[in-house]
């Protein structure tokens, strides 16, 4: 068995190390198409720090099917005061985070155990025999408060190659990160993956829908990762071959107050999101011409209170009225391209925050080279004449 996995892998260094026109046809020859399954989620914390207890599964949706690849995006990790701001990265939050998700997707389903008081962090893997539903991150990466992280199952982890990252500060001044991207690129197999996660501009006065479309656009001109010619590797966001935005949008809805509280109360969607901004930037702006969204039929994710079901500015159990924050879809996830469809698109109603997180599920066609039954024989026969 080990000597036909060496051949193996022989062989695709072999066909992965070709550059030559007639090489690429020859590949291009021995190379199928296989479906995989993505999950994606952005969720808004409000710069709470994730308590040990925390449940992570009714967001990963972890009860059902498991994906083959988990990305997940977050904003306001930390709190967006002048102090945070001037930081990067605190690790110490972002590994709470992956801890958190770590157990959720490699929990022991067998028995339905659970972590005693005290061992909340621990890890329970899922005991298969072929331990293909256990999960390892890849890569993750925080900027200020905004951070990505992207976990696959196990078996794939030999075929995933050339990870990189890049980050995009346009807030204050135009370059600190309290709000921009975190850009994460990948290949599985011969197919190239670009995930971006961002926190764009907030605010429901005229004018910041400009500047969130202002900084879509410098995400999608400055976002560069490492270019090799050598391998074919894309440098620009829409270059590569599956590429997925999540994130913190903050667009919001042209309509008054009390007229979108009304049709959110009746759960009128179609209405909404015929004057949602994202929506007719969609249909009609150039910062997001070419991009897709699935159909939206849950609730506005923003803005909440804690811990609540009522959205901010209602009245509160004394009568007394809050400040007023309009509903709206702040927290989406569109996609670019081909080779992408998304079969799934909700929200979770993790309380947490003032945001509801989102989650979509999409099946990528990704391009899978053949294995040469005959040149793998012969490879094997080499190695037993050894």
């Amino acid at each position: 068995m080990w000597l036909t996995l060496a051949a193996n892998k022989i062989l695709e260094d072999r066909v992965n190390d070709q550059d030559s026109p007639a090489d690429s046809e020859t590949s291009e020859s021995l190379a199928e198409i296989q479906n995989f399954t993505l999950f994606v989620s952005s969720w808004n914390v409000g710069g709470i720090t994730p308590p040990a207890e925390l449940n992570m599964e009714d967001l990963l949706d972890t009860r059902n099917e498991l994906a083959d690849i988990y990305v997940l995006g977050f904003q306001e990790i930390v709190p967006l005061n002048a102090g945070n701001i001037m930081v990067t990265e605190n690790t110490s939050i972002s590994m709470q985070w992956n801890s958190l998700i770590r157990a959720a997707l490699n929990k022991t389903t067998i028995g339905h155990q659970k972590a005693e008081v005290g061992e909340s962090q621990k890890v329970y893997p899922l005991k298969r025999e072929n331990n293909s539903t256990h999960f390892d991150c890849i890569i993750s990466k925080q900027m200020v408060g905004i951070f990505i992280t992207i976990w696959a199952r196990t078996p794939l982890l030999p075929y995933i190659r050339h990870t990189s990252v890049s980050s995009v500060g346009c807030g204050i001044f135009g370059c600190l990160g309290n709000k921009g991207s975190v850009s994460v690129r990948f290949c599985l197999h011969e197919t190239s993956f670009c995930f971006v996660c961002c926190h764009l501009a907030s605010g429901g006065k005229e004018g910041d829908k400009r500047e969130r479309n202002a900084n879509a656009s410098q995400i999608l001109s400055r976002t560069r990762f490492p270019s090799d010619p050598f391998h074919c590797l894309p440098s620009k966001i829409l270059q590569h071959d599956r590429v997925i935005w999540l994130g913190d949008l903050n667009y919001r809805i042209y309509l008054p107050e009390p007229t979108t509280r009304s049709l959110v109360n009746d759960q009128q969607w179609s209405t909404l999101l015929q004057n949602d901004q994202l929506k007719a930037e969609l249909r009609e702006g150039c910062t997001f011409e070419g991009w897709n969204e699935e159909e939206i039929e849950f609730p506005p994710t923003y803005k909440y209170n804690l811990d609540s079901d009522d959205y901010y500015g209602c009245n509160d159990q004394n009568g007394k009225k809050g400040k007023s924050r309009t509903p709206a879809w702040c927290d989406r996830i569109i996609w670019f391209g081909k080779g992408l469809k998304q079969r799934q698109y909700n929200r979770s109603e993790c309380k947490l925050s003032d945001h509801r997180p989102v989650r979509a599920i999409f099946t990528a066609e990704v391009k899978v080279q053949c294995q040469s039954t005959e040149a793998s024989e012969n490879l094997v026969k080499m190695f037993d004449n050894l």
